[in-house]
């Protein structure tokens, strides 16, 4: 009955959690003015009192009154030294004051000289984690806070796409700029709700205190039929979150297709300023990026089991098949970024793993289709992520590179960057080949010959050996010698 008694929260405690939350944002408030961006002194001890005046009067029902004097003395001993000066040691003291007091005051078993540390172990190191259950909690337990519930996956992945979807593409951006973002920006900075999220972290388990007793084990609630408790994350990948996810973000993958359509393929005009080579560049990793966000969104629906509805299976091939373009697009980015400033390893590397994220992607349709388990979609992704390193390892991708730089380079009449002597040398011997073509395109050059004659030396110094001999070294070596230099490359 104890663990129905869990499971089914009273109107009361309902409420009673509606209270604790508010002193808690209030708190948080103090704690922003008192530390945020400030150089710390005073203001420290004095949120500390706070702290321990708000968990007593959050847990007013806990407080263990014949050790109420003590814990005040414990809590006035422990700010003293941070009154008198803020040091790292009297930082320390202040933190097992507080929690040694906050013990005191609450906790029938605190006894002993191993309080602080106790407390600390169950104040500091486990109960920051209990805020985001605790919250999905109390939202279910309210009717209008389970309808709150079930759009805040769907808005808020809705605004990290929409932000990845303006790094990618400039008319986005522009659309988000002419709702001038830049007010709440200017008041808001990055490092700001990170504090909030780390402070409220460290405030809440002091707010709603739960000691466990040593010895004594935590079990799941359980119902009256002696079935567990369903997860306290079940609302967050219900029906009804799936699809209200799926649509939004199918309107929002439609609008960037088309604008990549219009753009990208068709070749509409850019906005001022803007290359077809930057918007490239600049879009194809966030895609990407949004890519793999949004594949990991659909193993999290499959896996919750509800790929099986009507509804929910043709919204998800529909968006599976958008991001499959988006990648599409994110490769045809890097290679119209590569026709302007020609290959590098990295690139190479981008194209590969862009190429990944399709098959992953197409695989995750499959095991929808042919209704296979989770596992069977980790080993073809492990399988194909393989087949790829196998082949990579047997591609000679620095030849390749030098090559296509030199023969897709401004000196050969094509739309590309310059040669790039520097970086042709820091490919190795593999690109012998095309220092000597791009040699023939620029005779004048004093550098090549230089480049040519180092790597012809490293390469003999490799050949010489049968330690260091290798199958695609002795093939360079063969093509070198059935292509002997027209003219002295020194």
């Amino acid at each position: 009955m104890k663990g129905s008694a869990e499971l089914t929260a009273s109107p009361e405690a309902s409420e009673s959690m509606w209270h604790k939350f508010i002193i808690a944002i209030g708190l948080l408030g103090l704690a922003d003015i008192l530390l945020y961006d400030q150089t710390l002194g005073l203001s420290f001890p004095i949120f500390a009192a706070a702290l321990f005046a708000a968990s007593l009067l959050a847990n007013h029902d806990r407080i263990h009154r014949p050790r109420a004097i003590l814990a005040n003395i414990v809590l006035v001993a422990g700010l003293l030294p941070a009154i008198e000066d803020l040091t790292t040691l009297s930082v320390l003291i202040v933190v097992l004051g507080t929690i040694s007091a906050v013990a005191l005051s609450t906790d029938p078993a605190a006894e002993g000289l191993l309080v602080p540390l106790s407390a600390a172990r169950q104040l500091l190191l486990i109960g920051p984690f209990q805020l985001i259950p605790d919250t999905l909690a109390t939202l279910r337990a309210n009717d209008f806070a389970r309808i709150v519930l079930t759009w805040s996956i769907p808005l808020a992945l809705s605004l990290v796409f929409i932000l990845l979807f303006a790094a990618a593409n400039p008319v986005i951006e522009q659309w988000l700029d002419e709702l001038h973002p830049q007010h709440i920006a200017s008041s808001l900075s990055v490092g700001r709700p990170i504090f909030w999220l780390l402070m409220v972290s460290l405030i809440w388990p002091f707010i709603n205190l739960r000691w466990r007793q040593r010895g004594k084990t935590q079990r799941p609630p359980i119902d009256l039929d002696g079935d567990q408790a369903p997860s306290v994350v079940s609302p967050l990948l219900n029906q009804q979150t799936v699809v209200r996810s799926l649509i939004l973000f199918n309107l929002l993958f439609a609008i960037q297709t088309a604008l990549d359509g219009v753009y990208l393929w068709g070749h509409a005009a850019l906005p001022n300023g803007m290359t077809y080579a930057t918007y490239a560049h600049r879009g194809a990793y966030p895609l990407i990026a949004t890519a793999l966000l949004a594949a990991a969104f659909v193993i999290a629906a499959v896996r919750s089991g509800q790929e099986g509805s009507r509804l929910i299976r043709p919204l998800v091939y529909l968006w599976v098949g958008q991001n499959v373009m988006l990648v599409v697009s994110s490769i045809q980015r890097v290679h119209i970024y590569i026709e302007s400033y020609l290959l590098t390893q990295w690139r190479i590397a981008a194209l590969i793993w862009m190429a990944l994220v399709a098959v992953g992607l197409i695989l995750i349709m499959a095991r929808i289709i042919l209704e296979k388990p989770n596992a069977w979609l980790v080993r073809m992704n492990l399988l194909a992520l393989a087949a790829t390193l196998y082949g990579c390892a047997l591609v000679n991708f620095t030849g390749l590179i030098a090559d296509y730089n030199v023969t897709n380079s401004r000196e050969a009449g094509r739309s590309g960057s310059a040669i790039d002597r520097d970086y042709l040398s820091s490919l190795g011997t593999q690109a012998l080949p095309a220092v000597r073509r791009a040699m023939l395109l620029l005779p004048q050059d004093a550098g090549l010959p230089r480049i040519h004659n180092r790597l012809l030396d490293q390469q003999v110094a490799e050949m010489a050996s049968w330690r260091s001999w290798s199958f695609r070294g002795w093939r360079l070596q063969r093509y070198l010698d059935r292509h002997p230099l027209t003219q002295n490359p020194s």
